[in-house]
């Protein structure tokens, strides 16, 4: 693989123009820096991407040049924070403490390790993570597995907002508009709600920070003619106060198995607004789409079939026409002449459009008391249109004198459709001498979600080796409306008994209403299967911990 990689930054300001030209001057020597540090503001919780930023100042130690590039204020600081000292924003806690200060198992990927291992979506972020794995199954991409937990038993976060079942919403996505990636490896519920009963991962996008313009950009090429591009822009503006932050990247990833891709594209961005020291207000938008043709899998056969031509190393153990139901078992293998072969229909599509809009704002009400809420909107449209079995046969039915691949084909869309508000309310204060963060969480969300599924599953026959793939055919959809609205109610605390030892509880109580209805391809209501119907549910999470720093570093 070719990487190139372009780093470039500047300033709108006359004064960086300055530094720019005083860079081809002789070193000079700085003097010692004496500063007398004021009483510490204490930290407030902070939303995904929009930290207020901070006012103090560090003593810088001294360089061999007169030349210092001043850190942006609030510039994104995950990249080179130590492993679990990380701020998390959007599992385990709304107190805006670390991984490392949370009671349970998080752990935060930021873009620098993703840089620096090569990871290039979502799915491969469980690369550089312990004890979690990932797969691009096609029917349900992008999706993690932990503990024993995989599936809907884990919940998918975009900056802190749930937005599904993840077997239903999960969908590629490159990581170049990424800040970081957050994954608690145990229950949830108390912060992402329904379904993360194994754990839940959240996806932080890029925020802008205040200072000098950075833009990045990368590119890359692969021995499978893919390639990956990508730009990135943030700074401070002309605007006093307002800062911004870019992104916009194109993945198109080639497969060796014949006529199967994924292309996915990102545009982003965002604009924070500090109104004054302790107002900001911020807008962000994302449009995600991705294009596939995927691989569905090659048909597992008898290594004792007539002319088939084993391969090692791939799969083991005994074969049956389990799923025609029919037949002896006998050695199993993968057909040497088929592991590049496409049993896929010509037409077959795969894909997602989606975008984001959100807004909020973080106001500081007194140096103890902080307020912040965010408003979102989300659409999405998903779409299968595949064969998606593919099982061989040469006894039941199949080609006459020939060995035969068996499909049933598949469409399914999706049109979704999600809005609520998140609101957090954050007091610091002091009891009996012993340091305490509070935090009431308010949150509402409706979530429309329709599905048009084909109902035919069209099925043929067709040559082991040579496969005449066809067109999908003709579709008879049934249609199914699904309505949840959620609300909820959450509390939080951090009680520091000692400076090394913390008590920390939350609970949650939450109103989930669900609504179905569904018709038959004829639109015909299907009320003997009992639709439509309504119900509700109470759910009550809680949650008590502690962390006890029992030696420098070592964190129980």
């Amino acid at each position: 693989m070719f990487l190139i990689s372009l780093l470039s930054s500047a300033s709108l300001s006359s004064a960086a123009l300055a530094q720019n030209a005083a860079q081809n001057k002789p070193p000079v020597e700085i003097g010692p820096v004496t500063v007398t540090p004021s009483t510490p503001k204490p930290a407030l919780a902070v939303s995904p991407g929009n930290q207020k930023p901070r006012t103090a100042r560090r003593a810088t130690t001294r360089r061999p040049t007169a030349l210092i590039a001043a850190k942006p204020i609030n510039q994104p600081t995950s990249d080179t924070t130590p492993l679990n000292t990380a701020p998390v924003t959007g599992v385990s806690s709304r107190l805006g403490i670390s991984a490392r200060e949370t009671p349970a198992t998080v752990e935060v990927i930021s873009q620098q390790t993703m840089q620096d291992r090569g990871i290039r979506t979502t799915t491969d972020v469980a690369k550089a993570a312990v004890g979690v794995t990932g797969g691009d199954a096609p029917g349900a991409p992008a999706i993690f597995s932990m503990r024993g937990f995989s599936g809907d038993q884990l919940t998918t976060l975009y900056n802190g907002i749930p937005i599904g079942p993840s077997t239903m919403t999960g969908r590629p996505m490159d990581v170049a508009g990424l800040q970081q990636v957050e994954i608690i490896k145990g229950p949830d519920s108390l912060v992402a709600g329904l379904g993360a009963t194994g754990g839940a991962v959240n996806y932080v996008t890029k925020a802008p920070h205040t200072g000098p313009i950075v833009n990045e950009a990368f590119t890359s090429y692969d021995s499978f003619n893919g390639y990956r591009a990508g730009y990135g822009s943030g700074g401070s503006t002309l605007i006093n106060g307002l800062d911004y932050r870019f992104d916009i990247s194109h993945f198109n990833d080639k497969s060796f198995i014949d006529d199967s891709y994924s292309k996915l594209s990102n545009v982003s961005g965002q604009l924070n607004y500090r109104v004054n020291d302790s107002l900001k207000v911020w807008g962000a938008a994302e449009y995600k789409q991705d294009k596939d043709r995927f691989y569905w899998g090659t048909p597992i056969v008898p290594a004792n079939g007539a002319g088939i031509v084993p391969t090692n190393g791939i799969v083991s153990g005994t074969w049956s026409n389990y799923y025609l139901g029919g037949g002896t078992s006998v050695p199993a293998t993968i057909d040497a002449r088929t592991l590049t072969t496409n049993y896929n229909v010509l037409d077959n599509h795969s894909g997602a459009n989606e975008l984001w809009l959100r807004s909020g704002f973080q106001w500081d009400i007194t140096n103890d008391i902080s307020l912040k809420s965010q408003v979102y909107g989300y659409d999405a449209h998903r779409h299968w249109f595949n064969n998606e079995i593919s099982s061989f046969d040469q006894t039941v039915g199949g080609l006459a004198g020939a060995q035969s691949i068996y499909r049933e084909r598949l469409a399914l869309d999706h049109a979704q459709r999600l809005y609520g508000n998140i609101t957090d309310l954050t007091v610091n204060s002091s009891i009996g001498g012993m340091d305490n963060r509070f935090v009431a969480t308010v949150a509402a969300s409706n979530n429309q979600f329709n599905v048009s599924q084909d109902t035919l599953f069209g099925n043929d026959y067709v040559d082991l080796l040579n496969p005449d793939r066809g067109l999908y055919g003709n579709r008879s959809d049934e249609k199914i409306y699904t309505r949840v609205n959620t609300a909820s109610l959450s509390f939080e605390d951090r009680l520091k008994l000692t400076s090394t030892f913390a008590l920390i509880g939350g609970i949650r109580f939450e109103d989930i209403k669900l609504d179905r209805t569904r018709f038959d391809p004829s639109g015909v209501l299907e009320s003997a299967k009992g639709y439509p119907f309504s119900t509700t549910f109470n759910p009550i999470t809680g949650r008590i911990g502690y962390t006890w720093d029992i030696a420098s570093g070592v964190m129980l």
